[in-house]
């Protein structure tokens, strides 16, 4: 018998560059859900490394058109960290971090929670970047298109 969360796994590698910091920035996904592969990517003119990194993982949620249980990997610690670790305490501290501060990117964490939700279960993945990982890297050259890309 297949277990029902095994038929749903979506696999996501995310990414997000910058050029300066802040600066033009992108955004890259890449999406895969059995044999189908999917490829997104997006860009601002001025932003950060940072929200591009959030950006990545939202938008690559968006594209789930049903409750998934999804892996993403990503080679940011910001990402991975804050989801897992700081946001239950932002949100308990009214969006403000241990020293009273509010929440950097507050409105992209707010977002990606809020899609985030809406899954069955998301697991999130620490990978290296720049490690030879096919779809790391792949989700690393939509980020830099996603970047020079922007009007």
């Amino acid at each position: 018998m297949i277990n029902m969360v095994e038929q749903n796994l979506v696999e996501i590698f995310t990414d997000g560059a910058c050029s300066g910091n802040p600066g033009p920035g992108g955004w890259g996904a890449v999406l895969l859900f059995g044999s189908l592969e999917k490829e997104i990517k997006g860009g601002e003119q001025y932003t950060t490394n940072n929200r591009m990194e959030l950006k990545a993982a939202i938008e690559a949620l968006k594209e789930l058109r049903h409750p998934s249980s999804v892996k993403i990997y990503t080679d940011s610690i910001y990402l991975r960290d804050g989801i897992t670790k700081w946001i239950i305490k932002w949100r308990a501290n009214q969006w403000r971090t241990a020293n009273k501060r509010p929440v950097k990117n507050v409105d992209l964490w707010r977002e990606l929670l809020a899609v985030v939700e809406q899954q069955q279960q998301v697991e999130w993945i620490w990978v290296k970047g720049h490690a030879g990982n096919k779809h790391n890297e792949r989700a690393d050259s939509l980020a830099r298109q996603g970047a020079g890309g922007v009007d």
